[in-house]
Order: structure tokens, then sequence, then C-alpha cells
């Protein structure tokens, strides 16, 4: 029987994140736009379909060298009114070619980047406003946002209080002077406990921590004190991920040598680390990389077997719609996914050209709609049920994680053991087949551990 090192080892091979099935490398069928809004419209009618609206604002003023996301890096704020246009403008082109859309409720909006909070107060209220005036909104409707606490302002809370806003989301990553020092990201815990307790202050109900584990000179002793001072403010959810080294897509990410990185031995030892503080502090584990206090909505959602894995992550409910706004935003209906431009002048471009922005996406044939299903069900559960069909290939390529205890079956079920948990990404591979008939050369994600 493998110990946990070894186990670390022989297993710390990259893997998505499984945000999406098929993931972003595999998308090969593109639609065209008339494609795509055939496909939202058809979906927007189905009986009990709900939609989601996801707004991409991709500037920065610095760059965090960790960073893996669309981003715009520019202290120039004049940027800023000529985005918001192109975001009003390309909301009422949805709105124009699908009527539709104007008497679905939103069920979910969320705001993410990039910083958000780069937008200034009046950009901010523009650009809720359009989407107040194109969209139905319900009292009910859930918002939520992410800040940079290094920009943002307590004004700028207000105003997106005002217009619903209950959840916020706190870019951290670590708290330890020099590890921020090596990222490019200078963040006293005061920044931190400024913005986490004016928004509780004004009546935000869910605060959110990012926190990023395998960072440049992390150690066991500086991971416990990032804890200790995240605790101190007991955030109701904690993201804890693992850092994504793929200097070969984000170039930044060579400002510091893989020679500061932690070992796979020591990286697994911080999560490790963080989590057992988190679960001998009372959160529990949601899926992969996700913790959370027993009265927030993803903990109750496992109880209610309602938990949801989309391109924002985790969430308490499912909508079948998800229609991503700005540059490089994603869109998903159960059919297609879509992409747009991700250049940011690009964007706007074709948006004031009357163009719905679109860059690529993939249709969804029966194949992957069914390991889309299957691998949703393992990133949520922790188990899924095989397919007769698949029941053969699955298993045998398994039979290794079977061997090592990381997996059992129940006859067609497959159920991930605690100690197979931290192999999550691992074991989605086995229903992957498209990355499993691949074998390009080179790395496609960043290590799974």
């Amino acid at each position: 029987m493998l110990n946990k090192s070894q186990l670390l080892k022989k297993y710390d091979i990259p893997a998505p994140r499984y945000t999406s099935y098929p993931t972003v490398p595999y998308w090969t069928d593109h639609p065209t736009t008339g494609e795509w809004l055939n496909s939202l419209e058809d979906n927007l009618n189905r009986a009990n379909s709900e939609l989601s609206i996801y707004v991409h604002i991709p500037f920065c003023e610095t760059l965090c060298t960790f960073c893996g996301c669309n981003t715009s890096i520019t202290k120039n704020h004049s940027v800023e009114n000529p985005y918001v246009d192109a975001l009003i403008k390309e909301i009422s082109l949805y709105t124009e070619r699908i009527p539709s859309l104007k008497s679905k409720m939103i069920r979910d909006l969320h705001f993410g980047g990039g910083s958000p909070t780069y937008l200034s107060e009046h950009n901010l209220e523009r650009l809720i406003l359009g989407l107040k005036k194109d969209f139905y909104i319900a009292a009910d409707s859930e918002f939520s946002i992410e800040v940079d606490p290094r920009r943002t302002r307590l004004t700028q809370l207000e105003i997106l209080f005002q217009y619903g806003f209950r959840r916020i989301s706190l870019g951290v990553q670590d708290f330890d002077p020099e590890v921020q020092r090596l990222v490019n990201r200078n963040q006293p815990f005061e920044m931190t406990k400024l913005i986490t307790e004016g928004a509780r202050s004004l009546g935000y109900t869910s605060v959110n921590f990012d926190l990023i584990y395998g960072l440049p000179r992390q150690t066991a002793n500086s991971i416990r004190t990032t804890f200790h001072h995240t605790l101190s403010l007991r955030p109701d959810r904690i993201a804890f991920y693992s850092y994504a080294h793929v200097p070969w897509i984000k170039p930044s990410q060579r400002l510091f040598t893989e020679l500061d990185l932690p070992a796979a031995e020591e990286k697994r030892e911080l999560y490790e680390i963080g989590r057992e503080i988190l679960e001998n502090e009372g959160y529990i584990e949601i899926g992969m990389d996700h913790f959370a206090l027993k009265h927030d909505t993803l903990a109750k959602a496992i109880d209610q077997n309602k938990l949801h894995r989309n391109f924002m992550g985790y969430s308490h409910h499912k909508t079948n719609i998800m229609l991503g706004l700005g540059a490089s935003a994603i869109s998903e209906t159960d059919d297609f996914f879509f992409q747009n431009q991700k250049l940011e002048v690009k964007y706007r471009n074709q948006v004031h050209q009357g163009e719905i922005p679109n860059l690529r996406g993939h249709k969804l044939n029966e194949s992957d709609k069914l390991r889309k299903k299957l691998i949703l069900d393992l990133m949520t559960t922790w188990q899924v049920k095989v397919p007769d069909s698949m029941i053969e290939d699955i298993k045998k390529y398994l039979k290794e994680m079977e061997e090592d205890n990381l997996i059992l079956w129940d006859q067609n079920k497959l159920v991930v053991n605690e100690l197979g948990k931290p192999f999550l990404r691992i074991i989605g591979t086995a229903f992957d087949e498209k990355l499993r008939a691949s074998q390009k050369e080179g790395f496609q994600f960043s290590k799974a551990i």
C-alpha cells in the first residue's frame, strides 16, 4: 500500500479543472453566430430553463504574476467609458435579436475579471442600469462580484449593494509579504480587513476569500499564518486553489523561476495544512478547491443534492443557460459553448459594428453531453453512476487508482474515497475521451496536485 507521499508523486500529472466539458483546448466544432443565437433562444424557451449572466471586466492596474485570467493592464481609466458603452451595446444586441430574453428572469448575475472594481462608481451604476433596462431582475435574483481589496472603495460597494449585490469575493491569495512581493501583489492584511468588515457593515451576507497554494516561497509556516489571518475574519466561503504554473501560456509567470516554487510533495502539504485547519474550524469541503461554513448555501446544496459547477466555479443551484458578456466571456447552453473575442479592442470594435463578438465555441454532440453530465456528477457529489456501455473501459482506466484505494465500485457506481479526494481531477480524466485520444505533445493543463 502506497503512502500519501508516494501517491502524490505517482499521480501528479497534468489534468483539467473541468469547469466545462469538453475543455477549451478541445473545442473543435465552432458554431456560427446564427447557430449560437438559435441555441440560446431554443434553450430559453424550454420548460424550467433558468438564466445566469456573467460580465467580464478585464482591467487591472497592475499584473499579478500568478494570474491566468484574461486581463488588460492599464492605469489609464479613460478605458472605462468605451468598455462600459460596449457592454451596454452587447446587451442590446442580444435583446434585439432574442426579444424573449427581456422576459427571462436573471437567476444569477456575476461580475468577474480582471478587477470589476476597477470601474468607477458611475460606471458600475451605468452598467447595472443597462442590465436592468434590458433584463428582468427579480427581488430574489442573486448578485455577486469579485473585488481587489487594493482597488476597492466602500462607496463602490454601497452602489452595488443598492442594486442588489449581496455576495462578494475578495482576491487575497496569500498574506505573506515575501510571497506577495514575488507575485507582484502588495496587499497588507489591513486592506483585506477593511473591505471585509466594510462589506458586512453594509449588509453583504456572503464573503468569499480566494487563496492559492503552491505560490513561490510559500512554506508550511507561511500558509499557517495566512490561515490565521483569514480565520480572524471568518469568511463564509474559501476557494483554496492550486497555483497553475503555465508559463508557456502566461509569460508573466517567468518573473520567478521553478526553483522558487514548492516541490510537489511540499505543495500538497500546503493544501493538507489548509484543509485540516479549515475542517477544524467548521468548514465543509465542497467538491474541488472550495470550503464553506455550514450556514452557507454551498454547504446546504450538498445536503439538498443541488450543487452545480460551471465556468464561474461552484454554485448552489443549476442554471441551464449562462450568458457571458464582455471580452473573452464564455456563454453556455445545453448544446453549445460560445466565447467572445478575447482582445478588448477587437471586442469593442465588433460590438459597435453591430456584431455578436464571436471568437470560438463548440457544438456538443451526444457523447459530449453524456460525458459532461458524468464529469459534473463526479465533481459535485464525489460519485457517479457509469453507463453499462462505458463501465468496462472506465474500470480498466481506473484500475490502479482502485488498487491504491483512491476509489471503490458499488456495482456501476464509482465512489471517490477520502484518500482519493485530492485526485478528483485525475479521476475525471477517465471520462474525457478527447483528452485520452489526443496524445498531444507538450503541456495543455497545469499539474493536478
